[in-house]
């Protein structure tokens, strides 16, 4: 069984650009995608952010370009990736330019929020590789900014998600522009119809490969849920914030989930009030805002990040060690997704639900998909 990334056949600069990041042994995401990818293969893949899906992709991609190398022509680029949010096509191009590092392909990324003149100015040359937002690509489109009918590979990152933020018409659309004749690589945590069908439209004889099932990616994790009534929760989060004991003395990261944007920033400027750093991401954050947030989390300059579902699907961050569902998701996959936040690359977390007698019937879902009840534990007793 092959065990390294040497074995795989990536080619030196790459394989030197992954000893630096400190990467050493594949996932099985990446052990078997990557031999397709480098081969030429339409690929169709099941899984979750936190499972090397990017390194997935973008390792092989870059062995490609680099034995195929040729200039991209002005105004369009050799690969296009469509990533769902600001968040997720930041990442994905930081991972692109950090697996790239030492070759000469270039990478940049569009998404709305920042002005479009520097994002065209950036491609005008012609650039390797784009990552895109469905949205902000179809404007540039739109201004005759970028062309795609050079492109040789598409990837399509959190199908689902896409689908959840309305973009399958533009991407419809943006793939209507691209040759006939190309690699598509697409990757999904679930599949629905309505994604199924658009994989069926979009591959060729694909390769499908599947890492860790939906109900099978929480078991690292250890779950808990308190019963408590909405009014209560505010002084629930204090109270173990502050509880060594329930955190087991942890200074790591602490993710909180709020199902609505105004929720987050009501749980944000309750922690700040009793002395706890925290920060908010959320649809009404600004650009400059949201990246800020999450630096802010990255480096440990703030313990506690206040996500709703949607933005939080871009947050790629390591130590994490405690999620917090301070209201329950009315989705029951979005709980295994919150809960994937932690326990990522091999390490353990904890997920502590907060339940009001509302969010009952939620939770019978959440316990159903995952085939298996959650511990109840006892409300602190101030909170209780």
């Amino acid at each position: 069984m092959t065990t390294s990334f040497e074995s795989l056949g990536l080619a030196a600069p790459l394989l030197k650009a992954l000893a630096t990041e400190g990467y050493t042994v594949p996932t099985p995401i990446q052990l078997q995608a990557i031999p397709h990818v480098m081969t030429g293969h339409d690929l169709q893949g099941i899984a979750q952010t936190g499972t090397g899906k990017t390194a997935a992709f973008a390792l092989p991609i870059l062995h490609r370009l680099m034995a195929q190398n040729r200039a991209p022509a002005p105004k369009s680029c050799r690969v296009l990736v469509l990533a769902p949010t600001r968040e997720l096509a930041s990442q994905i191009a930081d991972s692109f330019r950090a697996y790239g590092r030492d070759t000469k392909l270039r990478t940049t990324v569009m998404f709305g929020g920042v002005p479009k003149p520097r994002q065209s100015r950036a491609i005008a040359g012609g650039i390797d590789i784009l990552v895109a937002t469905p949205g902000r690509l179809l404007d540039h489109l739109n201004d005759r900014a970028v062309r795609l009918d050079l492109t040789e590979i598409l990837v399509l990152d959190e199908a689902d998600h896409m689908l959840d933020l309305g973009f399958i018409v533009p991407i419809r659309k943006i793939a209507a522009m691209l040759p006939a004749k190309r690699q598509t690589l697409f990757f999904s945590a679930t599949m629905p119809k309505e994604i199924g069908e658009l994989a069926g439209k979009l591959l060729h004889n694909p390769v499908h490969v599947a890492v860790a099932p939906v109900a099978t990616t929480v078991e690292r994790v250890e779950q808990q849920v308190i019963f408590v009534d909405t009014a209560r929760k505010r002084n629930l989060l204090t109270d173990i914030l502050h509880n060594d004991k329930q955190m087991a003395g942890n200074t790591g990261r602490i993710l909180v989930f709020t199902r609505t944007k105004h929720g987050a920033d009501r749980v944000v400027k309750h922690l700040e009030q009793v002395g706890v750093q925290a920060d908010a991401i959320h649809g009404n954050k600004s650009q400059p805002q949201r990246e800020r947030a999450l630096a802010a989390f990255r480096s440990g300059q703030v313990k506690v990040l206040v996500a709703t579902d949607i933005a939080a699907r871009g947050i790629d961050v390591d130590g994490v060690t405690h999620v917090i569902n301070f209201d329950l998701p009315n989705v029951p996959e979005s709980y295994v997704h919150r809960i994937g936040r932690t326990a990522r690359a091999g390490a353990t977390g904890v997920a502590i639900s907060f339940c009001d007698a509302q969010e009952r019937a939620f939770l019978r879902d959440i316990e159903k998909l995952i085939r298996t009840k959650v511990p109840v534990m006892p409300s602190p007793a101030r909170a209780a």
